[in-house]
């Protein structure tokens, strides 16, 4: 009787209960529909007559969680695979097209698809079944619509467009691969359908759209960078002689999945020592030394959005008279930097006017390494040489985010800052990275909680984890 009973309560907590409806899968709660909505509006105003055609990923073949393409997700909120977005810039409407039925390998539960529900859900005006596509594309085709699609390669799980682009060029060159790349399919067939028409590039509509943040994209964005400090934190207290790199990173890891990160912007890039001088190293295998300044670089991927920020710090949580120099005079120059960027402002301008206050501070710091100092010089002189088309990277839907050539700052631009200061032969490297936000009014530190200050960062040290392997 007991094992009936038993057997009977495991039953009933695997099985649905009787006229349960659970929620289709496959629309992100990230914005509302209206939100994509309007971008999708901005891109029928730019194609005029024309039509846009922009595929969603493919199942990953394996058990990893289905992670939607950036172009896709930004268009749509969409996580269905192999859906397609139909933009008419004639008609004023879209149409979604998905799958009739989907089970993906690493999921249960029912799949959106299509028809009314679909529609209302995702807010495009009109749900097909995928099955339906082929016969309107060739009847848009035929009718002489000229197609628009993106031609970069897809971004996602921590994806980059430089790895994204790299990765399709390279399998194309390879003697045993030699494959096109989805986007360069689609194009084919698109140019097929319309006749040999040649297919537009969509990719530069859509990237200038991504390079301004919505007030709702902002707010998510924000919080992304809030979960990164909050990482980074926590690898700052579990730093310690003789624990290595990927406990620090597995300290950050636990914060970003605490505060429901979907995963990590990029893989963790926890470099001790010399390691540093390396800027994507991403061993996290080596041993914190004592002595050790220890990089941290280490981002989650939070509904979609990224962030990117970087400290670096003393292992043993109290600077060495000659770390402390060079640390300093580094921030220092970083913050001439910082301080002169404002809305409206060239970044050529920001430097030019950046380049005023590292003199100054050159000409008054106190230097007792020559060493060092000539690092300084040469930070300054790089600036110096430099005309800027940008500040640093911006940062959305992927870390290096999408971008379009610009003359000024932006409201609405997020972009990050990271120069570095070097000592070749020493394989020293010295360099942060913060978040910035363009307003109306100013240019925001979205990674301001997160200290720079020699000092703030020894106060935040001092709050650690008594000394075991395990942070």
């Amino acid at each position: 009787m007991q094992r009936f009973a038993l057997a009977l309560l495991a039953l009933c907590l695997v099985t649905p209960l009787a006229g349960a409806q659970p929620q289709p899968q496959g629309f992100a709660d990230v914005f509302p529909p209206a939100e994509y909505a309007a971008r999708r509006a901005k891109v029928m105003d730019k194609l005029g007559d024309g039509v846009a055609v922009i595929q969603g990923s493919a199942e990953w073949p394996g058990y990893v969680a289905f992670r939607q393409n950036a172009q896709f997700f930004y268009l749509t909120g969409v996580e269905v695979p192999r859906a397609v977005l139909l933009i008419d810039g004639k008609s004023k409407q879209s149409t979604l097209f998905l799958p009739s039925s989907y089970r993906l390998a690493n999921s249960e539960g029912p799949m959106l698809v299509a028809g009314d529900t679909a529609r209302i859900v995702t807010g495009v005006e009109q749900v097909l079944p995928r099955d339906s596509m082929i016969a309107v594309l060739d009847r848009l085709g035929r009718g002489g619509r000229k197609f628009s699609a993106p031609y970069r390669g897809e971004s996602r799980n921590a994806g980059a467009r430089e790895q994204s682009t790299g990765f399709d060029r390279e399998n194309a060159l390879d003697p045993l691969d030699g494959r096109p790349s989805r986007e360069r399919v689609l194009i084919d067939k698109l140019q097929a359908f319309g006749g040999g028409r040649e297919v537009l590039d969509l990719d530069p509509t859509i990237d200038a759209l991504r390079m301004i943040k919505s007030p709702a994209e902002i707010r998510v964005i924000r919080e992304s960078t809030r979960i990164a400090q909050a990482g980074l934190a926590a690898a700052m207290r579990a730093a310690q002689p003789g624990v290595y790199e990927y406990q620090l990173a597995a300290a950050a890891s636990f914060e970003f999945k605490n505060a429901g990160s979907q995963g990590e912007a990029y893989f963790p890039l926890v470099a001790t020592g010399a390691n540093a001088a390396w800027p994507h190293y991403h061993g996290n295998s080596a041993k914190l030394g004592a002595n050790d300044l220890v990089l941290v670089d280490y981002a989650p991927d939070y509904k979609y959005y990224q962030s990117d920020v970087t400290r670096q710090f003393p292992v043993n949580g109290v600077y060495t008279a000659r770390q402390r120099e060079m640390y300093t005079i580094y921030l220092r120059i970083y913050q001439t930097v910082e301080s002169a960027m404002r809305p409206g402002m060239a970044p050529k301008d920001v430097i030019k006017n950046a380049l005023v206050q590292m003199d100054s501070i050159m000409a008054h710091f106190t230097f007792t390494d020559a060493k060092v100092k000539a690092a300084a010089e040469r930070m300054v002189a790089s600036y110096r040489t430099r005309q800027a088309a940008s500040l640093g990277h911006m940062i959305g839907l992927e870390t290096h985010d999408a971008a379009v050539p610009y003359d000024v700052l932006q409201p609405g631009m997020v972009f990050s800052l990271e120069p570095a200061l070097t000592i070749p032969d020493e394989h020293v490297y010295i360099r942060i990275e913060s978040v910035y936000l363009v307003t109306p009014t100013n240019v925001e530190n979205l990674s301001a909680t997160l200290p720079v200050e020699p000092a703030a960062i020894e106060r935040l040290m001092k709050d650690r984890k008594p000394k075991g392997p395990v942070p």
